[in-house]
């Protein structure tokens, strides 16, 4: 999770692949971060469609000696989309369920708060050129948070460019998330003491998380290692107002 909550939409990891497991691990440079994060996701197709999940640690807690002692923050997502007409002209279109939830803290492990569940039913459309080597999903979800009766709606983008600008193994993949949460809080968390300093209600929030990855691997028989980096842009996510954390990192391919 870069702060709270890494990715709050499923990307297709890989058109055509049969099941794909990856590995994340982040260096997040955000103001008031200075953290390590890492991802463990999945992806997997089948003949009735697919599913995708992963899990978020932020490794912040640490000992009187400023060494890391555990992971702190977590979050996870899995989602599952349903499609039985693969074979006529509504292929593109799928059915999803979804479910997410997790928790975060503050203050080096002084305190811990709830990330609120959440189930989303809705829609997926898939776009793609002829190769597959460019692809694009558009979402419309019901969003349901069993106790913040927010805006019941979520819609997102999730694209992934192969390749791109003809350089083999560069690849540009990110999501894209707005909803509405009207009914809570977002709160503002003071850099010092970790303590809460200021809420304000929201009506609309707004995530994404463009990725770079490059192949270094291919230079020597190891093609599963990438190099990259990420940039969360967020309104309303965790904190109000308008948030940038660029993040480099490393991702294994198993």
């Amino acid at each position: 999770m870069k702060k709270i909550v890494a990715f709050a939409g499923f990307a297709l990891l890989s058109v055509g692949a049969f099941a794909q497991t990856n590995l994340q691990v982040f260096y997040d440079f955000g103001k008031d971060r200075k953290q390590v994060t890492s991802t463990l996701e999945m992806f997997k197709g089948d003949d009735w469609g697919n599913t995708f999940f992963f899990v978020d640690y932020d490794h912040v807690w640490k000992n009187a000696d400023d060494k890391i002692l555990s992971p702190g923050g977590t979050y996870m997502e899995i989602a599952r989309c349903f499609n039985f007409w693969g074979e006529s002209a509504l292929a593109p279109l799928s059915l999803q369920v979804e479910y997410n939830g997790g928790f975060g803290e503050f203050g080096n492990g002084a305190g811990a708060y709830p990330i609120e569940k959440a189930w989303l039913f809705g829609v997926d459309y898939f776009l793609h050129n002829s190769d597959f080597s460019n692809t694009f999903n558009i979402k419309v979800l019901y969003k349901h948070f069993p106790v913040n009766k927010g805006i019941p709606v979520q819609f997102t983008g999730v694209w992934g460019m192969q390749n791109l600008f003809g350089v083999e193994g560069l690849r540009f993949s990110g999501f894209a998330d707005l909803w509405g949460q009207d009914a809570s809080y977002i709160t503002k968390y003071d850099a010092t003491t970790g303590l809460p300093s200021e809420t304000k209600d929201t009506k609309w929030v707004f995530i994404s998380e463009p990725q770079i990855w490059y192949s270094v691997g291919q230079f020597f028989n190891c093609p599963n290692l990438n190099l990259g980096c990420e940039f969360e842009l967020s309104y309303n996510f965790t904190q109000y107002g308008f948030m940038f954390n660029p993040c480099i990192g490393a991702k294994w391919d198993f």
